[in-house]
Order: C-alpha cells, then sequence, then structure tokens
C-alpha cells in the first residue's frame, strides 16, 4: 500500500504528469513527428555516407560532410527526450521530465556551436598556409570525368529533400510547441545555403580558383556557428527559468497575460500575477493572487480557480495558486 511517511494515503494525482499531459491531438503529432525524425536519421546517414565517399581533398564538402553529421544530433536529442517525456513524475522528479526537450535543446547547440568554431578555425588556417586542394579524374566504366562533377552532383540530391523535410518539421513545431523540432526544422530548411557554397567551392577549384573552396567552408562553417550560438542562447535561456517564450523564441507567450486575464475574473480576486515556467512541451504556472477586501480564501476557491486556468490551454500543465497580500515586487513589474 503506497502513502506518504506517516502511513497516510497517497494523495490522488490531480494531473497526468507524463506523455498523457498531452492531449491527443498534440500526442498524435507527436508520434508524426517522431516518424519524420527516424526518417531524417536514415535519410541523414546515407547523405553522410555520400558526400565521404566523394570529398577529396576539398576543404568545403569537408565541411559539408561535418555539418550533416552535425545534423543528426538533433533529431538523436528529439527522440530521446521524446522517449524521456513519457515517463510519469516519482520522489526524484516532480515536475515530471518534460524538461528533457530542454536538455536535449543545450546538447545539439553545444555541439552545433563546438563544430562551428572547429571549421572555422580549420578554414581559416588552410586558408592562410595556402593548402591547395586538388579534385582529379575518377574512371566510370572505363571513361573519366572530373571528381567535382560528382561532388556536386551528391550536394544538389541530398539537400533538395531537407527543405521539404524541415517544412513539414516546422509545421509540426508550433502545434507540439517543441524548440528542438523547430530548431531541427530551421537547419533542414536552410541547408541548401551551405549546399549551394559547397558547390561554388567545388566550381571554384575547377576554374583555378583554389581559395574559393577554403572560403566556401568558411561560408558553411559560419552558418553552422550561427544555428549552434541561437539555439544555445535559447536553450540556457529556457533552462534557466526566463520568461516563457513562443515556440521560435520571437515572443513572450500569450498564455502568460491570459491566464492573468482568467485569474483576475475570479470574483474573489482583487489582483493576480503569474510565473510562468517552460518545462518543454508544457508550462508550470505559479499564479500569485490577491484576495478581494472581504473575500474568503478557501481550498475549494483556489482549486476552482486551478481548475480554470489549467483550461485555458492544454500547455498550462500545473498550477499552483498562491494567495498573497501584495503582489510580489519582481512580478509588480513585468513586462515594462
Amino acid at each position: 500500500m503506497s502513502g506518504n511517511r506517516r502511513g497516510e494515503p497517497a494523495p490522488e494525482k490531480t494531473s497526468p504528469s507524463g506523455r498523457d499531459a498531452l492531449p491527443e491531438e498534440q500526442r498524435r503529432v507527436l508520434r508524426k513527428a517522431i516518424r519524420l525524425e527516424w526518417f531524417s536519421l536514415v535519410f541523414l546517414a546515407v547523405t553522410v555516407t555520400l558526400v565521404a565517399l566523394v570529398s577529396g581533398q576539398s576543404q568545403a564538402m569537408k565541411a559539408a560532410w561535418l555539418e550533416d553529421s552535425m545534423s543528426l544530433l538533433p533529431p538523436i536529442a528529439f527522440l530521446v527526450a521524446a522517449r524521456m517525456i513519457g515517463k510519469s513524475s516519482d520522489r526524484h522528479h516532480p515536475y515530471g521530465h518534460h524538461r528533457s526537450i530542454g536538455v536535449a535543446h543545450v546538447v545539439s547547440a553545444a555541439a552545433l556551436l563546438g563544430m562551428g568554431i572547429f571549421l572555422v578555425v580549420d578554414s581559416l588556417t588552410t586558408l592562410v598556409t595556402v593548402e591547395r586542394p586538388s579534385v582529379g579524374l575518377t574512371v566510370v566504366l572505363g571513361h573519366g570525368f572530373w571528381a567535382g562533377w560528382s561532388m556536386i552532383a551528391v550536394m544538389v540530391v541530398t539537400n533538395i529533400p531537407p527543405i521539404f523535410i524541415g517544412r513539414a518539421k516546422m509545421k509540426l513545431a508550433e502545434p507540439l510547441h517543441d524548440k528542438v523540432l523547430y530548431a531541427d526544422a530551421d537547419m533542414n530548411k536552410a541547408n541548401w545555403t551551405s549546399a549551394l557554397a559547397t558547390v561554388i567551392g567545388v566550381l571554384g577549384i575547377g576554374v583555378g580558383l583554389w581559395w574559393a573552396d577554403s572560403v566556401a567552408a568558411i561560408l558553411v562553417s559560419i552558418s553552422i556557428l550561427h544555428d549552434g550560438v541561437k539555439n544555445l542562447r535559447a536553450s540556457i535561456l529556457g533552462l534557466t527559468d526566463s520568461e516563457a517564450r513562443t515556440f521560435d523564441d520571437k515572443a513572450p507567450h500569450p498564455l502568460i497575460d491570459e491566464v492573468e486575464r482568467v485569474a483576475r475574473e475570479a470574483e474573489w480576486v482583487a489582483d493576480a500575477a503569474s510565473r510562468v515556467r517552460d518545462e518543454g512541451h508544457v508550462f508550470h504556472v505559479e499564479m500569485f493572487v490577491v484576495p478581494a477586501p472581504g473575500a474568503a480564501v478557501t481550498g475549494a476557491r483556489c482549486e476552482e480557480l486551478r481548475t480554470a486556468l489549467r483550461g485555458v490551454d492544454w500547455k498550462v500543465h500545473d498550477v499552483v495558486i498562491a494567495p498573497v497580500a501584495r503582489i510580489p515586487a519582481d512580478q509588480a513589474f513585468r513586462g515594462e
């Protein structure tokens, strides 16, 4: 028989805490996103293999290969996090495992940032030391042709599908409020710019502009570095309990104002302010309420308000009502 330390029956759970915290529509979206990420992993594995086979001594192709290799991390991080959030809360994880999404975001962003720095330094070193890459001939069925054409063909063929895969992921990121999926989709959509730079670098070698290859590699590296910095900043802000923001981190989440409006509409509440913590797919809300003069604060009223706030949106997963004499100073001027 389960219970607390005094031997009393364990309190009944008032809200789901694992993947069942998501409504059926979001669970359907999550299942679709998982299938899409598995497809991405298979496609990227094939891409990495093909690019490695034809890269030769091209610095730009080397950078493209490393970028494709790093692109494996966001799908892997997403799939691991998607599995973790399925676990219910327990004594050691009272808030559940939804923060796994934030951890996955940090891991993939840190890897991108580190690889971007490495590639920038490596490509600049190649340019400064005047290392001239050579692209020779390849013999197929007794006919020789410039190996650069095979490099260009691989870059074109392998970088068109990610544009459409990225768009598909982007459509799923918003209804799921998944920042890891959004970051992965953003990278997929932007892959064509890196592919174009790589193609230009290889063509540069073909016409005798040896430096074009290193310059193209630097451009690819800067793209990776930009993705790493942007995503690492967003992921760290999320894990350090900054203001909850939209899935693309472009603005404070509108649910913050919405839950405060609903709280103020309660007949026994004179004023209200919230702290909203982004747990991954869902939000944890601490609602500070100032009771109206003469209004009685009862457990039933707090529970009624808690239920009303959770009904605002599925992302409002867990709510704590805190009656106070006045709004805490750190919340009184939020948004100014």
